[in-house]
């Protein structure tokens, strides 16, 4: 006879048809819902819990350590997924699965559940850490990858027993936390259409934002944004806020061919005001306190460190060992970027640090220090001797 079940419950339409068929099956569900910052998905979730059959219902709010213990992780490690993907949704998932393992450990489960399908990445970052908190041996059931649900098949299974299939996102779907808000299917899988306003909805059309530029200053200390325009702000208070000043002028909108861990290629449209601008912030910032050396090491970290993340490695033990070397260097990445925004686009205009190692003294061409002439021909013609050789040699 089935026992006890936890679920990885988010109150949409596939999670809502695996609550009813774990049910059927004979399991006693335990919903669980991770409070990662995405406001209206949390809206009647309890409820709806309920009125499906849950035997227990938890909301997890998990904002504040999404914030600083996964989301400024990020910012550190500048991560960006093929330059692109700020990592919004990968982040949130061992935290969400950690959380689904601390109330199945605490209600006595022998199984947990996820409704990701086969095709997607978030079966990969919920199983392995799943297995990770849990064990190899777990029950592991993911009723949508094993039945190969479509959304139409889980709205079916809804309605033909009665309940009402969640409106909520309609033709597309949607993943949204403090961090990004994703949005994939309907005209979106052609990958030559052109996003309809539609599916926006933290970002207004940037052609018809304020038509004059914004202006923020934005603090860092030890790599992590403190404070923006000098007021320093909690790390939830410091997302929601830059999110909605940002998305209120067009700023924040992705739209990429994204390589997922399956083997997919899939059109990805995001939407990440924050992220963007505190990830660009803070990538300038380090170019003012880092060598040149450890500046390009950095980049070499920072593209590991989003491969695992997204792949699905959160309990890689090389991520631990790479965040200690991103974390000894962001500790110099402290001063502040201005950035301007208008129109969709943001740039950095300004910038500062107390551990700065530009000087303006010595690179005012009027001003200051000055090679001599013979110092300065003998450095390039020393620092170019093996180019010159080998192309002379090889006749190039």
């Amino acid at each position: 006879m089935p026992g006890r079940v936890v679920l990885a419950y988010s109150g949409g339409l596939d999670t809502s048809a695996v609550l009813v068929l774990l049910r059927e099956m004979g399991y006693e569900v335990v919903t669980v819902t991770v409070d990662v910052g995405q406001e209206e998905e949390l809206e009647g979730v309890e409820e709806r819990a309920y009125e499906l059959g849950a035997l227990e219902h938890y909301t997890v709010d998990a904002k504040e350590e999404f914030a600083v213990e996964y989301a400024f992780r990020a910012v550190k490690a500048n991560a960006l997924y093929e330059g692109k993907y700020p990592l919004g949704t990968a982040l949130a998932r061992p935290l969400i699965a950690a959380k689904v393992a601390e109330v199945a450990r605490r209600v006595g489960a022998e199984a947990v559940a996820h409704g990701c399908t086969g095709k997607g990445n978030d079966q990969v970052r919920f199983d392995s850490m799943l297995r990770y908190l849990l064990g190899p041996d777990f029950k592991i059931i993911a009723p949508v990858r094993e039945l190969k649900l479509t959304r139409s098949k889980s709205a079916e299974i809804l309605a033909k027993r009665g309940f009402k299939v969640p409106g909520s996102h309609g033709k597309y779907s949607i993943d949204e936390n403090l961090w990004t808000r994703s949005i994939e299917g309907g005209v979106l899988d052609d990958p030559a259409a052109e996003p309809p306003e539609e599916v926006f909805s933290w970002t207004v059309d940037p052609s018809k934002a304020p038509d004059h530029p914004l202006y923020l200053e934005i603090e860092f200390r030890g790599g992590v944004p403190v404070a923006v325009n000098g007021e320093r702000i909690g790390p939830v208070e410091l997302i929601a806020g830059l999110n909605k000043v940002l998305g209120s002028h067009g700023y924040g909108r992705i739209d990429h061919i994204e390589n997922r861990v399956v083997g997919l290629k899939s059109r990805e449209v995001y939407e990440a005001p924050a992220a963007l601008a505190l990830i660009e912030a803070h990538r300038d910032l380090e170019k003012m306190v880092y060598t040149p050396r450890e500046l390009r090491f950095k980049q070499v970290l920072d593209t590991e460190w989003s491969d695992l993340v997204y792949q699905g490695l959160w309990m890689e033990p090389l991520r631990v060992h790479i965040e200690a070397a991103i974390d000894s260097m962001n500790r110099y990445v402290t001063g502040a970027v201005r950035v301007k925004v208008y129109k969709g686009a943001l740039w950095v205009v300004g910038r500062e640090s107390d551990y700065s190692s530009y000087s303006r003294d010595e690179i005012d061409y009027n001003t200051g220090w000055y090679p001599e002439a013979l110092e300065a021909e003998g450095f390039v013609k020393m620092y170019t001797m093996h180019s010159v050789a080998a192309a002379r040699a090889r006749g190039m």
